[in-house]
């Protein structure tokens, strides 16, 4: 095999190696965390949220779960009011009790399942579907 294939399939193997270190087990759940039995508008949301960003996810995979009365959740990136966590187990949003009702929070979260990433893509939370504090509710 030439240098440059041996080196290719290196960097293959390496990237599948740290993809599943990524989908390790699931992180714990906050404090409180309570499964969420899952509200019919969400449905809506999901549709509205594959239509703006051009992709297509299974809604019917994602575990919900809700810290009732919170603000905010702790977690290793400081307070978030959503949070989207993918594990060899699947995807889960996590919310913070007073943010269950908030379709730019649920969306944004439902937007990190159909992306598959965390991190904010400007293309998507900005431009396409407007999920982001400063741009809800703004254009089209």
């Amino acid at each position: 095999m030439p240098h440059w294939k041996a080196a290719v399939v290196s960097l293959g193997l390496l990237a599948t190696l740290a993809a599943c270190e990524v989908l390790g087990p699931p992180s714990p759940l906050p404090d409180n965390a309570q499964a969420l039995a899952t509200p019919p508008e969400y449905r809506d949301w999901w549709t509205a949220t594959e239509q703006c960003s051009g992709r297509q996810g299974r809604f019917d995979a994602i575990r919900w779960y809700v810290v009732p009365g919170a603000k905010t959740l702790s977690t290793s990136n400081g307070p978030k009011v959503g949070w989207w966590s993918h594990s060899r187990d699947g995807n889960r949003i996590i919310l913070a009790g007073e943010f269950v009702e908030s379709e730019l929070v649920v969306r944004h979260e439902m937007l990190h399942v159909l992306l598959d990433r965390g991190g904010h893509p400007s293309e998507y939370f900005q431009s396409a579907c407007q999920l982001t504090w400063d741009t809800w509710g703004h254009g089209g």
